[in-house]
């Protein structure tokens, strides 16, 4: 059902825009590996206290990093599994599969770090690849793995930025403010590809837009970077129609695909969110 729900929105932009095949991309994102962390390396690790469980994450540490350098950290999520279209759009909801940190930071000048949505129970635990899985312990996750990033290896706490696609979209407001506590982790959010509390036939309990406005307003002025494949503006309906007061920065892409791929390529769309996201940090 879930899959259904998730074609059934992509296929609504139309199909008379330019494909991203069209633009030569100028990044290749790196090989996620199991080797330790080192410079310009994408690692793949498990957070301690899961090590008996086949929950992991990825840990990239940008070309220019160095021990005891503080850099600022983006989190991403993954869209949904399971998903290919028409155009060739691939989404297989794993940690491995995540771009847009890369995309964003050139991998340079950030830690990159890709986290599970976690599903299952006591050994059994696992990422899991469409939807939430058990959303107290994905929270669990990534507030001990950014906390592990952050005294490991030289992540700034003051400048965690959440990012993701489709699925890891929705996450932004449905995980990043599911409540007080993991809300305070984060600087501002970037979010490509749907948008919580937009649809609310999503396949979960919390999709409806009441329950949305509950973590909207967990957001409490910080700034989001949304954009849409073909356009974005039923988000930003929604969201001038919620009564809340955002910093919100609304770009559509001109392109068809389903992807976070637009970020590998130096198109205006990708020039803006690096533009942003300077501004976001020099705060």
């Amino acid at each position: 059902m879930a899959l259904l729900v998730v074609h059934a929105v992509a296929a609504a932009v139309p199909s008379t825009l330019p494909d991203l095949s069209t633009v030569p991309p100028d990044l290749v994102v790196p090989e996620a590996r199991r080797v330790d962390p080192a410079a310009g390396v994408r690692a793949i690790q498990t957070t301690s206290g899961w090590e008996t469980t086949a929950v992991q994450h990825t840990l990239y540490l940008p070309a220019d990093w160095s021990p005891g350098k503080k850099l600022p950290v983006l989190v991403e999520y993954a869209g949904n599994g399971n998903y290919r279209n028409a155009y060739g759009d691939v989404s297989e909801g794993t940690v491995e599969g995540c771009r847009l940190g890369y995309g964003i930071s050139g991998g340079r000048g950030f830690i990159w770090v890709c986290l599970p949505f976690v599903a299952g129970a006591g050994d059994d635990r696992r990422n899991a690849i469409t939807w939430w899985g058990d959303v107290a312990e994905t929270k669990r996750y990534c507030l001990a793995t950014v906390r592990d990033v952050v005294a490991r290896y030289g992540g700034d706490e003051r400048a965690v930025i959440f990012c993701g696609f489709s699925r890891g979209s929705i996450a932004a407001n449905f995980i990043g403010l599911h409540d007080d506590e993991i809300a305070r982790l984060w600087r501002a959010f970037i979010c490509h590809s749907h948008y919580d509390g937009v649809n609310e036939r999503w396949p979960y309990p919390g999709a409806d837009r009441a329950s949305a406005l509950g973590r909207l307003l967990r957001l409490a002025g910080r700034p989001q970077f949304i954009s849409h494949e073909g356009s974005v503006r039923p988000t930003e309906e929604w969201l001038r129609s919620s009564g809340v007061a955002g910093r919100w920065t609304f770009v559509s892409l001109p392109y068809r695909n389903h992807s976070a791929d637009w970020v590998l390529r130096d198109l205006p769309a990708r020039r803006e969110l690096r533009a942003w996201l300077a501004a976001v940090l020099a705060e």
